[in-house]
């Protein structure tokens, strides 16, 4: 055969295929981004850095991700996309070179009371069908062992429309493995009926007292009174048995109000629909004080929190019940399933063991298949996402993490690292979003974004490797070998929150004196017990403000001013200085723009193509009724001052005659947290986790209390934005606060007046004391992982 090449081809070893090695970003304008274009080397590691808002996740998530997503989804006939969320093309020129995208962000996992870490990631559907294979006694398929699947009887007949019409005699039943007094929740709640109504008053009279039910005007009160139920007139407490019957537990119904067609049901079966099928976190602070006022959940007596039918409780290989094996840490779960030898079974228990042993390569071995996954933090719940694809097989496929070492121990961020470099030498690209020196350092290539965030932010300071990042003059580059000293002297304590017997989770009977008065850092390795121990044990009473990791909610009609209640001292100024409803000066009010309803653009659906926005024609964007903007205070109107900057806000309404106190003072938090930068107007959406939680932070901070408890307050902040937060720290101490932080960060630990360091380990290995001090002697002392890291740290 002749060896000729063909013409066209390239020489040995340069075959045209191999050289698409890049992915090419031109012209991106996502968000915040000024025309960015960048070439990013695949099979790479890419790190992408930058102060909190500088553009990073506009970039990743928002440009080079998204796109990926929608292109796939571009592969699948109309009929299947009319069933899939539909993505915009991002703002970009072009996108080369894409290869399809993983996303492991940090959403937390929802917070539904039947979502555990079991079904999340299908460990549960495992372990039903082993049980259902090998339980002794056999109770049925695999949904016998669901809790999340109720028990079914039917009979009757069914008519079969096919030729001559026939009806046939039919039975139906379906096992399910849900406990029936709590329905699979683990918890039943308790309704102290003192806190709903005043049973001395009549309805007429306003008897209810749940948040938001008026006697006079509310449709849901309205139905209760003219119901013919009860007699509105009269007390509840002269109600007769018959009538207070149908009061609490009455049957869903339709009765006429007023005309109208409308469902009755009694008060306990409509609370529990209107609130306790909801996330108490994503309620509204009034609604969630209502809730904790009136509810009350304690373990399920039939139960015992398993969630389980007694069926599916009774049914045991090697004496374990499934209800025994979701209990276990996985640790000890993995072993168990490691020493069951069954032939019958053996892929099965392939699989379980690969995925359970990837919970204890990744560092989560301490978890347990019960626990419910609206309680697992942000760090975890990426970890818990980044499980399935640990094993993979695939290569050749774009990673994209969002700050995978959050909430993890310096010790634990190692094993991080192993992971990310072990899915790029499988010859996949990894692009990570990160602020940590330790996660930086591990980059083939590193972009840094910046040189500001919001409208400073938004280009491309550098692109390089870490060495040549080092040199550079950005701010990353300048703070990347930052290092926080110890202090020469501590602050001394004006007393102490004494902490006795503290067995939450896994604490050990735990006795300590937290010191109050002073900045008070709680540290250890991941599921060593730090949560537990605070939010478990010190009262979130009328002196305790707690920010949790738990992120703030909000659509794009929500922004900055809404969200902090600074909205409702500028309408009062408003509405004040041109003798109007101050309800004018609200876009999701009375002053909306009727066109767009107060969106500022009106969206065209497209059914399974991506939706349209278009700017409003009529407001121009503006939001407001035209009449609404020719109002003004301090020579603006009210969609002048929603595009203000914070700063430029502060300057505003802190002097002359636009001043307002209430809104200046909320203006003061919001530049002390370090969001001056932000627009009061701007969606909460396209705001970055790092400006959500010190946003949080910002309007917690107007709450009155004597104790802060600060759950990882550095989630999202750049080096630079660490130094901001720990003068805000010292600030409320300095002030005669208590602040009680949980953090991993060495620069926040080396700035504590005393830290408290809970191990040795995670899980049962851990939830004990192993030091309690103040950071030098923890320095000295260096008997445990923190000690060591910590020292490392400070070049101690």
């Amino acid at each position: 055969m002749s060896s000729a090449k063909r013409p066209g081809t390239q020489g040995p070893g340069s075959h045209v295929a191999d050289s698409h090695d890049l992915i090419r970003v031109h012209g991106a304008r996502e968000n915040n981004l000024k025309d960015v274009s960048i070439d990013l080397p695949k099979r790479r590691l890419t790190v992408f850095t930058g102060v909190s808002g500088s553009g990073k996740s506009s970039l990743v998530f928002n440009t080079i991700a998204a796109e990926s997503q929608r292109l796939i989804n571009e592969t699948y006939s109309a009929f299947v996309q009319g069933f899939m969320p539909t993505l915009a093309r991002p703002e970009v020129d072009v996108l080369d070179g894409l290869t399809t995208a993983i996303i492991v962000d940090q959403q937390r996992m929802g917070a539904d009371p039947r979502s555990t870490v079991g079904t999340a990631t299908d460990v549960n559907a495992m372990l039903r069908i082993l049980f259902s294979r090998l339980g002794k006694p056999h109770i049925g398929p695999p949904s016998a062992y669901s809790f999340n699947t109720a028990s079914v009887r039917a009979s009757g007949a069914i008519t079969v429309e096919r030729g001559n019409k026939k009806a046939v005699k039919a039975t139906f039943q379906r096992t399910g493995g849900m406990c029936t007094n709590c329905e699979g929740r683990g918890t039943v709640s308790d309704i102290d009926l003192t806190q709903l109504y005043d049973d001395s008053k009549s309805l007429s009279e306003g008897a209810f007292t749940i948040p938001g039910w008026k006697s006079d005007s509310q449709w849901t009160v309205q139905v209760y009174a003219q119901s013919g139920f009860v007699d509105p007139d009269k007390p509840i407490r002269r109600y007769t048995k018959k009538e207070l019957h149908d009061f609490l537990y009455g049957d869903p119904v339709k009765v006429k109000v007023n005309g109208v067609n409308l469902t009755y049901e009694g008060l306990i079966p409509k609370i529990q629909k209107s609130f306790l099928s909801k996330d108490k976190e994503a309620m509204q602070p009034h609604i969630r004080a209502f809730v904790e006022r009136a509810v009350t959940f304690t373990t399920c007596p039939e139960c015992e929190g398993t969630r389980l039918s007694e069926g599916a409780r009774s049914s045991k290989i090697k004496k374990v019940s499934i209800a025994d094996a979701c209990a276990m840490e996985i640790r000890d779960l993995a072993q168990w399933v490691r020493d069951l030898d069954e032939p019958s079974v053996a892929p099965l228990l392939t699989a379980l063991r690969d995925t359970l042993d990837s919970f204890v390569e990744i560092g989560l071995g301490y978890l347990s298949l019960d626990r419910p996954a609206g309680t697992l933090s942000g760090g975890e719940a990426q970890r818990v996402k980044m499980i399935r694809h640990l094993g993979s097989s695939l290569t050749d496929t774009t990673y994209v993490f969002d700050e995978p070492t959050v909430g993890l121990h310096p010790h634990d961020i190692q094993r991080m690292n192993d992971l990310l470099l072990r899915l790029r030498d499988k010859g996949n690209t990894v692009l990570v979003v990160e602020h940590k020196p330790e996660a930086i350092a591990i980059a083939d290539h590193v972009v840094d974004l910046g040189p500001g965030a919001g409208a400073a932010g938004g280009t491309v300071c550098f692109e390089g490797t870490v060495e040549e990042l080092r040199a550079a003059d950005t701010v990353t580059g300048r703070h990347l070998d930052d290092r926080a000293v110890l202090k020469e002297s501590v602050r001394k304590p004006s007393g102490a929150l004494e902490i006795r017997g503290a067995s939450t989770h896994n604490l050990q009977d735990v006795d300590v004196d937290v010191p109050l008065g002073v900045l008070c850092v709680v540290t250890g390795v991941a599921g060593s017990g730090k949560s537990s121990l605070i939010h478990g044990s010190v009262p979130a009473g009328a002196d305790v403000v707690s920010v949790d990791q738990s992120p703030i909610k909000g659509s794009r009609r929500s922004n900055p001013a809404t969200y902090t209640g600074l909205l409702d001292p500028i309408r009062k100024a408003f509405a004040k200085a041109n003798d109007v409803k101050p309800a004018l000066f609200s876009a999701n009010s009375e002053g909306a723009c009727p066109t767009c309803n107060g969106a500022g653009v009106i969206y065209t659906d497209l059914a399974m193509m991506a939706g349209v926005a278009t700017p409003c024609e009529d407001c121009e964007g503006k939001r407001f009724q035209p009449a609404v903007l020719e109002y003004r205070f301090g020579g603006r109107d009210i969609s002048e001052v929603l595009a203000m900057s914070v700063d430029r806000a502060e300057e505003f309404f802190g002097a002359g005659e636009a001043r307002t106190p209430a809104a200046h003072k909320i203006l003061q938090r919001l530049s002390d947290v370090g969001l001056g930068y932000l627009t009061l107007g701007q969606p909460l959406t396209t705001l970055s986790g790092g400006e959500r939680q010190r946003l949080k932070l910002a309007t917690h901070m107007s709450e009155k209390g004597g104790v802060y408890v600060l759950d990882e307050p550095t989630t999202g902040l750049h080096l630079a934005d660490v130094e901001q937060l720990l003068g805000l720290l010292d600030r409320l101490v300095d002030a005669g606060k208590s602040v009680i932080v949980i953090e991993h960060h060495q620069a926040v630990m080396a700035h504590a007046d005393w830290i408290i360091d809970l191990g040795p380990g995670a899980g049962h290995d851990g939830g004990r004391i192993v030091f309690e001090g103040t950071p030098a002697e923890l320095v000295a002392d260096r008997s445990t992982l923190t000690g060591e890291h910590l020292a490392a740290y400070v070049g101690g």
